[in-house]
């Protein structure tokens, strides 16, 4: 048995390793694709254009336009002089979001009253402008502390100042600088482990067909537990060293900590490759030609990682949803490499997130084998 194991599988390899193109399929294309996540698939908000409409031009107005203008996620105010030149300039996609300033700005913020400034949010860019408007929120709460502060220079309301004086201290656990790009290349990861297993394997059985080799397995020694384990070991190799590349490329490059366990992790990637596997080799199962097999990869990658919390959180689906969500290996081992790599969690920690991906594995490799041994009977 370990002879003829042995032999399926280097004739597997081989397959795979003598074809150029599949090599550069292999090693060029993930490093193409992290670089490009990593820089393009960000959800930060930064270098945005912004229109004023400054009705009050005093000091305050000047002050809050100036500190807006030198935030670091701004790229470019443009002043407008009416509400019809504003509304054009979203219209057009000019600016993501404008400042409306009234006219009794700054001297209300004298006389000690509240002040507002109405921010007008193009709706088409919902998320983003969203954020944009939270950074706004921080510009004005750093103009108060400082118009708090100024308050306190005076003896007469120096003891009201101090205690309206706001003391915080900010701390991200975690990710200190909030840098969505390790947050994204730590999740690629696993994504392109996936999509990589998903695709090598998919294309197994139904490549066999397509050339027409498939007679020859019928008439080989070997079993259907055996072919599918010849079937399944390119696929898992694939994925795993796609993985350690993406990671190392996440460590190296764009400086994500590393604070768990390596074993955790690495034991977490191997029961996932596993699953996903298993995965493919249905899909190759049903596939009479490679060109089904890459299009069941494609439908059943998005839907994958859309409920797996890659790029929106987990918990934002309905409840059914997320019941079936529980299935998704990607959803699971998302979580063992999030905690081994930003929160430091040892293997004890992420094992509740591991059994389930054993349990996916040998559920989906048990049904490879009911599958091809009914294709092979």
């Amino acid at each position: 048995m370990w002879f003829r194991l042995r032999a399926a599988i280097i004739k597997e390899l081989l397959c795979y390793f003598r074809d150029p193109s599949t090599r550069r399929f292999l090693s060029v294309v993930p490093i193409f694709q992290t670089m490009i996540f990593a820089f393009a698939a960000s959800m930060d908000v930064q270098n945005i254009d912004i229109a004023v409409l400054d009705e009050d031009v005093g000091r305050w107005s000047h002050e809050m336009v100036a500190r807006v203008d030198g935030a670091w996620f701004s790229d470019e105010i443009l002043p407008v002089h009416n509400r019809e030149q504003l509304h054009a300039l979203i219209e057009q996609r000019r600016v993501i979001l404008g400042l409306h300033i009234g006219q009794d700005f700054s001297r209300r913020i004298a006389a000690g009253e509240p002040a507002q400034v109405q921010v007008i949010v193009d709706g088409r860019r919902a998320n983003g402008g969203q954020i944009a408007v939270s950074y706004l929120q921080q510009v004005a709460a750093e103009i108060s502390a400082d118009l708090v502060s100024t308050a306190a220079m005076t003896p007469e309301s120096a003891p009201i100042a101090s205690a309206m004086t706001p003391r915080v201290n900010l701390r991200h656990w975690f990710n200190t600088n909030l840098d969505f790009r390790q947050f994204m290349v730590v999740n690629l990861t696993a994504t392109m482990a996936m999509m990589m297993c998903l695709m090598v394997t998919g294309l197994s059985l139904a490549r066999e067909r397509e050339t027409g080799t498939f007679d020859q397995l019928l008439v080989s020694p070997l079993t259907p537990i055996e072919i599918i384990i010849s079937k399944m070991f390119p696929g898992l190799l694939a994925g795993f060293v796609v993985s350690l590349l993406v990671l190392l490329i996440a460590i190296t490059v764009f400086n994500a900590p590393f604070n768990g366990s390596v074993f955790a992790l690495l034991l977490g990637l191997l029961v996932f490759v596993l699953s996903v596997v298993g995965f493919g080799l249905l899909i190759s199962a049903f596939s009479q030609t490679q060109q089904q097999a890459v299009l069941g990869t494609f439908f059943s990658t998005i839907p994958f990682i859309i409920t797996s919390g890659f790029m929106t959180p987990y918990e934002n689906m309905p409840q059914w949803l997320q019941t079936i969500a529980v299935i998704n290996p990607l959803k699971h081992y998302l979580m063992v490499v999030q905690g081994c790599i930003f929160r430091g969690q040892s293997l004890l920690q992420v094992l509740d997130n591991i059994w389930p991906l054993a349990v996916i594995g040998v559920v989906t490799f048990s049904l490879a084998v009911v599958v091809v041994r009914r294709k092979l009977a």
